[in-house]
């Protein structure tokens, strides 16, 4: 079945009923995801030499287009995905690569930094073949839904930068606190704490203190095209603030500033 048929097909049997769902109570619309998945959405931008959909971003675009009206929550849930899966995609396993690909891992970002976050600060300490990872991340969509994140850090042994985790929503050490009031509950965007949470040293996206480049190169091609392509008024806020400001430091050689600007803009 093309896309386009098994994107009809999972609207009109399971989206639009979970859409409403997720509207009148709020609930993360977690049969809408699972239907994506086994309908081959969520791996739909994944190579096929792993069993994706071998699909380019204008193709990802197309379906967040006709799911967000029908389903904003949805919607909010694979733009995050598919900006996420992006790196995966580049510079994950092939375990990882092959649980996207079949649509049976969902992923999320975890980018920025909460500053009010009671004294954690963000850490990462190799032990031997492990790496402790210490945080706060605000405004994660999928938060305690996603099956893992992209998860920046500090780098474990480069002088300056930022380094790309895959870190297991499962992992101990991991944690959602509970949701603030007004959260858009439907998409389950809440905070994350690792406190540490403690993943292997292969866990690493990308070499250590290489993220900003990895940010630019994938994430915010992704981020700025759904934009482009829904409109930045259906964006989920978090993602539509975070393609702002990192398009207005993309040509600034200071990756500290794309950090600094990125986390202003979703306070």
């Amino acid at each position: 079945m093309s896309y386009p048929s098994a994107l009809h097909d999972v609207l009109d049997r399971v989206i639009v009923p979970a859409g409403e769902l997720a509207r009148q109570e709020g609930k993360f619309p977690r049969a809408a995801v699972t239907a994506l998945g086994r309908a081959g959405l969520l791996g739909l931008t994944c190579s096929a030499e792993p069993g994706g959909g071998g699909a380019d971003l204008a193709r990802a675009a197309e379906v967040v287009a006709r799911v967000m009206p029908v389903c904003p929550a949805t919607a909010a849930v694979l733009q995050s995905h598919y900006a996420a899966a992006a790196v995966v995609e580049a510079h994950g396993g092939r375990w990882l690569r092959g649980e996207v690909a079949a649509g049976r891992h969902l992923c999320s970002l975890a980018m920025v930094e909460d500053g009010a976050g009671g004294g954690v600060r963000s850490t990462a300490r190799r032990i031997g073949g492990v790496v402790a990872l210490r945080a706060r991340k605000r405004d994660v969509v999928a938060a305690g839904e996603a099956d893992s994140y992209v998860w920046s850090s500090p780098p474990v042994a480069s002088d300056g930068g930022l380094t790309l985790w895959g870190v297991p929503a499962h992992a101990p050490g991991l944690f959602v606190p509970a949701r603030a009031t007004g959260a858009p509950l439907a998409s389950a965007t809440s905070t994350v704490v690792a406190d540490p949470v403690r993943v292997p040293a292969e866990a690493m996206l990308g070499a250590d203190g290489e993220g900003f480049g990895i940010l630019l190169g994938a994430v915010l091609p992704w981020l700025l095209e759904l934009c482009a392509v829904v409109g930045s008024g259906a964006v989920h806020p978090s993602l539509a603030a975070l393609a702002r400001s990192a398009s207005g430091t993309a040509r600034s050689a200071d990756g500290q500033a794309f950090a600094a600007s990125a986390a202003m803009a979703l306070r």
